[in-house]
């Protein structure tokens, strides 16, 4: 019996804790609403696979795979007077041709859409010039000339994919988490210091 009673505890605690996550007002990355200090969050986010490479003013980077797709760079960020995590963003692997680029914009289009329905809005476009084929669709990214996005909009949160380029030498989707709770506490905060 005394061996029961330890584990019947920590299966009690461990539902409590899963409910907990389910049950958050907060928007929720990888099942863990985005919620707590930067370092509280690390933290959840190294159990759950990602490597700790740093952080720096309110901004931790994180390494992992994420969504089937691997070596995924995710930054953690905080307003660092409140100490309070409102924004996830998840940089996906660079890519260096339209036909994997768009496959995989479009592949987590597709998840999120059914998880979240359909976008708020959504823009899938070349401005100002048209491209046909694969090769000027991506000197058309690296020029920043791509307009491709859809925003999903939650009662927790905001969530936002894009294609995205660096420098005109990198391109990659990247998927922003905007926690609504947590970002209002910050912008209270921020309007207070006006």
């Amino acid at each position: 019996m005394k061996k029961i009673i330890p584990v019947v505890v920590f299966l009690f605690m461990l539902n409590a804790a899963t409910q907990a996550q389910v049950s958050s007002d907060h928007l929720s990355f990888k099942g863990v609403p985005i919620d707590g200090t930067l370092d509280e969050y690390v933290l959840k986010m190294k159990k759950s696979g990602f490597m700790h490479s740093g952080t720096q003013d309110g901004l931790a980077i994180l390494k992992g795979d994420f969504a089937s797709y691997k070596n995924c760079t995710v930054e953690v960020s905080t307003f660092i007077a409140k100490d309070l995590v409102n924004k996830i963003i998840v940089m996906f692997p660079n890519v260096d041709n339209w036909t994997s680029l768009s496959s995989n914009y479009f592949n987590l289009k597709e998840m999120l859409t059914e998880k979240y329905g359909r976008p708020a809005e959504s823009k899938e476009k070349f401005q100002p010039y048209k491209a046909d084929d694969d090769v000027s669709k991506m000197i058309h990214v690296l020029l920043g000339n791509c307009k491709y996005y859809a925003i999903y909009k939650t009662d927790k949160g905001t969530i936002e994919l894009s294609i995205e380029q660096i420098d005109n030498k990198r391109s990659f989707v990247k998927l922003a988490y905007f926690d609504k709770i947590n970002g209002a506490i910050i912008n209270e905060k921020a309007k207070s210091d006006l």
